[in-house]
C-alpha cells in the first residue's frame, strides 16, 4: 500500500518533470516551486492540501488513469520504473499493465540531467553531518547550532 508520504514524493518527482495533476473538472495543478530549504514549498503544500480536501474532484497525474485517492488505497503501491527509475504506481496484487508517466517525454530518461529528488531539510542534514564529524573527532568543536 502506498502511504501518504510516498504519494507526495511521487507527485513531487513528476512535478519536477513538468507533469501536471488534473482534476475531473479540468483544473490543473503544477507548482512552480516544489521545495523550500526545510522540505516542501508552501506552493506544493497548497496543491497537496487542495488534492486531499477535494471531495467531488478526482485528481490524477497527467497521462495516468489512476486517481490520487486510488493510490492511497491498499491495492496500490509506488515502485521505481525499470526504464527510468522514476516512481510509478502499480496494483499491489493481481495482473496489471502499467505505463510509466515518462512514456510521452521524448527526452526522458536523460542520464545527463540529475534525477528528480525528494525534499531535504538542509538544516537537519547539516546537523547530521556535524554530529558525525564531532563523533569521529570526539568533540563538538566546529559544529553549528
Amino acid at each position: 500500500m502506498a502511504n501518504t508520504n510516498e504519494v507526495k514524493q511521487y507527485l513531487a518527482c513528476w512535478f519536477q518533470l513538468n507533469k501536471r495533476v488534473i482534476s475531473s473538472d479540468s483544473q490543473v495543478l503544477l507548482p512552480s516551486q516544489i521545495f523550500s530549504d526545510r522540505g516542501y514549498s508552501q506552493e506544493f503544500e497548497n496543491c497537496w492540501n487542495l488534492i486531499m480536501s477535494s471531495e467531488s474532484d478526482e485528481w490524477h497525474l497527467e497521462t495516468t488513469e489512476q486517481t490520487i485517492s486510488q493510490l492511497l488505497q491498499p491495492s496500490w503501491k509506488i515502485v521505481s520504473c525499470a526504464r527510468c527509475s522514476m516512481p510509478v504506481a502499480i496494483v499491489d496484487a493481481g495482473v496489471s499493465s502499467h505505463i510509466c508517466p515518462c512514456h510521452d517525454l521524448g527526452n526522458w530518461p536523460n542520464t545527463d540531467l540529475p534525477q528528480p529528488r525528494i525534499p531535504v531539510n538542509s538544516q537537519e542534514k547539516l546537523q547530521e553531518i556535524c554530529s558525525k564529524v564531532a563523533k569521529s573527532q570526539g568533540s563538538r568543536k566546529g559544529c553549528i547550532d
